[in-house]
């Protein structure tokens, strides 16, 4: 019997690698989630570097809310990760959701980040 972290880590491959033909020098949203807590974080794909990081763990989101693993934290994540995208002057990004099904919360903070102004 094949576990669900197999799993996760094949679609994980699968995607990375879909990623890495279409995503040629732009940014990439890199989504991860545990049971109580949202991260996502932009990366440059070139360098390798992180330039920008929110999880339910951020000071602006923590304080609005009381739950992280919940759909309404995921689209805070989302909003401000779209916000902060702005003020760096990044519009369109790369969706990788790190082998997670797009739907509940990965798919709550990829709608809110488009709803606040990130192309993908």
């Amino acid at each position: 019997m094949i576990r669900y972290k197999t799993l996760r880590e094949r679609r994980k491959l699968r995607q990375r690698f879909k990623i890495s033909r279409v995503a040629k020098g732009k940014y990439r949203l890199l989504v991860h989630r545990t049971n109580n807590h949202m991260y996502a974080q932009i990366l440059d794909k070139d360098t390798k570097n992180t330039i920008i990081t929110v999880s339910t763990l951020s000071p602006d989101i923590r304080s609005r809310i009381e739950n992280g693993g919940n759909i309404v934290a995921a689209e805070l994540v989302g909003e401000l990760v779209a916000k902060k995208a702005k003020e760096k002057d990044i519009s369109e990004v790369v969706f990788d959701r790190s082998g997670f099904l797009y739907h509940g919360r990965v798919k709550a903070l990829a709608e809110s980040a488009r709803k606040n102004g990130l192309k993908f």
